[in-house]
Parts: C-alpha cells; structure tokens; sequence
C-alpha cells in the first residue's frame, strides 16, 4: 500500500466516529449534488454498480434508493463498520479504487463522491487507467471533488494526532486527465460553496463515460498512465 493510501486510512479511522456525527445527511438541501447521482443512475445500465471510497455509506444507499444494485468500497474499517450498522442491507468491502478485484468490464458504473482529493496528482493518471479498465464500454464515471488550485491540509481534526492534505481540483484539469485516459466527457458543472455548512471552495462535478466502441473520445491507451512529460501536457 502506497503512503498515501495508508495515510489516507489512518486518516478515517481514526475521525471515522467524529465524521459521523458532524456530517448528517450531506445530500439534504443540496439539489444539485442528488441531480448529479440521479442522472448517473439514470445513464446506468444493467449490472453492478460501485461507489469507490464510500465512508459511512450515505451515497451508496441513496444510489440504491435510485434502484441501481450497488456496494461500497473504502480503505477504513472503521468507516466500513459505520456503512455496515447504518445500511444493514447493503454490501459493502474494504479495499483500494487504486487496484481493485474486479476483472476488465466488470462494472456498470461507478462513483467517486468525493473520494480522489486524497489521491497525488501524479498517481491520478493510473487511478483513471484503472476505472477505465474495470468499467464495461459505455459505462459512466461520476466524480464529486473540491474545486480549486490550492490544497488544503486538516491538521489534528476534533482534537485527533492525525493530518491529510484534501487535494483541489478545477473540472476543467479533471476533465483533461480523464479524456487523456480514455474516457468521453458527459457533463461538467461546478456550484458554489455552502458557507452555512462550513464549505470552504466551490464543489465541483465531472461524468464521463467510457465509450461504447473502441476510438470514440479515447485519445490514448487507457491502461497506461502518462510519464512525467505528458502528465505536464495534461496538468495545463
């Protein structure tokens, strides 16, 4: 596991209970975040569908409420065991989007709700080559990030001896990195930040599929990532 991952983890296991009991229902009063993952469930076809570092389980079952068969994967346990006591009825693994267990087309779809502002800049392109791989032709990619140029580092949150960096992104470098691993832009939409929440940057939304025929929207092989000259070229 890689550093970041394993920081990552420990990260969530150790606020897993504290971000549980300030974070409510993250999708009440925000309209425009429900319509991203409705019109995500309404592109999907049939099959499984995952939600990539699901924490606590909420956008899992909201996506199960929208009738897809869907399961959460996350890094922390301790995440997990909230997932697992709060959606009993779900299925729910621990594991890596990084590398997952799945073989080449298995999925219909996939989420990542918020979930890639903890992955390096330089580990995003084979992070994109992976949820290419695992997703069958036309399948759609839905991701929810802070958007943004600067990072933000949470340092000793409630109280914990742990820190991460919370990675900022503009949909427009999402959008390049995605199309440079293969992917066929559908939307891209950005809403401003919710102050009365305690948000801090703007929230930012990209879905992309991968395309049904080999050639369409793909502008490279997916299953290698870009070396550092053209990670440069992607970045902008």
């Amino acid at each position: 596991m890689t550093d970041s991952l394993t920081a990552t983890r420990r990260f969530y296991d150790t606020i897993a209970k504290d971000y549980e009991a300030h974070f409510g229902d993250t999708l009440a009063g925000r309209p425009l975040d429900r319509a991203q993952l409705t019109a995500f469930a309404e592109l999907t076809g049939e099959g499984t569908v995952a939600d990539l570092g699901c924490g606590p389980g909420r956008i899992t079952a909201y996506l199960a409420s929208l009738g897809l068969s869907v399961y959460g994967l996350d890094l922390s346990e301790s995440m997990l065991a909230i997932a697992r006591r709060e959606h009993p009825g779900l299925r729910f693994e621990q594991g890596s989007m990084t590398r997952l267990d799945l073989a080449d087309g298995d999925l219909a779809g996939a989420v990542c709700w918020y979930s890639t502002i903890h992955t390096p800049d330089e580990e995003l392109p084979a992070l994109f080559a992976e949820l290419y791989r695992v997703l069958a032709p036309g399948a759609p990619l839905l991701l929810g990030f802070q958007s943004g140029e600067e990072p933000l580092r949470l340092d000793r949150p409630w109280g914990h001896p742990v820190a991460l960096d919370f990675r900022r992104r503009t949909p427009e470098r999402m959008t390049r990195l995605l199309e440079r691993a293969g992917f066929a832009l559908l939307w891209r939409t950005q809403r401003a930040q919710d102050t009365d929440r305690g948000e801090t940057a703007p929230q930012a939304f990209v879905a992309a599929r991968r395309p049904a025929r080999p050639g369409l929207g793909e502008h490279r092989d997916a299953a290698r990532p870009c070396g550092p000259a053209e990670q440069d070229s992607a970045d902008g």
